[in-house]
C-alpha cells in the first residue's frame, strides 16, 4: 500500500452525475479520500451520512472529502439521491486507482470486497496519512482533528 510521503496517483473518474473528477481539482487543498466496499450497505450509509453531517466544517477547514468504491455511476447516483449526500460519491469501476494505492481485498460470505481506507492528501498532492480498517463511526471526527494538527505543523 502507498504511505505517508508518496504522492497521491494521479486518477480521472466519473463521480455520482457522470462528471469527471480529476486530483488536479483539488490542486491547492487538503483531500480526503476515502474507500468503502458498497453502496447502500449499513457501514458505507453511515460514513457517507457522517460526512455529509460534518461537510461544513471539512468547508471551514478547507478540505475537500470524496468517497471511492467500485460500483457503477447509476449506483452511486441512487445512493447519493436515496441519503441526499453532499459529497461526491466516485465510480472506481476497474479498480484500477484502488490497485494502485495497494488498498485490501476481504472476503465475506463468499464475496469479495475493497477495504475500508482513507488517504489524506495535502494540498501539493502528497499523502499524509493513511487510515486502514477505518471504523465509519465518527471517522469524520478523526480526519478533522488530525488534519488540522497536520496543517498546524506545516505552518
Amino acid at each position: 500500500m502507498l504511505s505517508a510521503g508518496n504522492p497521491f496517483p494521479n486518477f480521472s473518474l466519473p463521480n455520482q452525475e457522470g462528471k469527471t473528477v480529476k486530483l488536479s481539482d483539488f490542486a491547492g487543498h487538503w483531500l480526503v479520500v476515502y474507500f468503502y466496499p458498497k453502496d447502500d450497505t449499513p457501514g458505507c450509509t453511515v460514513q457517507g451520512k457522517s460526512f455529509t453531517a460534518s461537510k461544513a466544517a471539512f468547508d471551514d477547514a478547507g478540505i475537500k472529502v470524496i468517497g471511492v468504491s467500485a460500483d457503477d455511476v447509476t449506483s452511486h447516483k441512487n445512493f447519493h439521491t436515496k441519503f441526499a449526500f453532499a459529497i461526491d460519491l466516485v465510480s472506481d469501476i476497474e479498480a484500477n486507482l484502488m490497485k494502485t494505492l495497494g488498498i485490501g481485498q476481504a472476503e465475506w460470505k463468499g464475496m469479495k470486497f475493497w477495504e475500508r481506507t482513507s488517504f489524506v492528501v495535502d494540498p501539493k498532492g502528497v499523502i499524509r496519512k493513511v487510515y486502514e480498517k477505518v471504523n465509519p463511526e465518527s471517522h469524520d471526527k478523526v480526519l478533522l482533528t488530525d488534519i488540522e494538527g497536520m496543517k498546524a505543523k506545516a505552518a
